[in-house]
């Protein structure tokens, strides 16, 4: 349920903030609530034992295959060149 917030902040601060939320293509009380979510999330006990959300979409793009530890990106790059020529 959304419910209706006045603030009163300095003018300058207002357009600078709506400036830089159009430049995100956000709306200014969409950043201000982002910001509020992560200053209340940063403050709760065990933060980092939160459980992330991830949509069904991408559960399914998921393909169970690990990568090594030791794997050298540079010479996998090389291999995938020399293959798809």
């Amino acid at each position: 349920m959304n419910t209706k917030l006045t603030l009163k902040l300095d003018e300058e601060v207002i357009q600078q903030a709506k400036r830089y939320a159009a430049s995100q293509n956000r709306s200014l009380s969409g950043l201000i609530e982002g910001y509020l979510k992560s200053l209340i999330n940063k403050n709760e006990p065990d933060t980092d034992k939160r459980e992330v959300k991830i949509s069904p979409f991408v559960k399914s793009m998921t393909s169970g295959t690990t990568i090594p530890s030791n794997l050298d990106i540079k010479e996998y790059s090389e291999h995938l060149l020399e293959k798809y020529r």
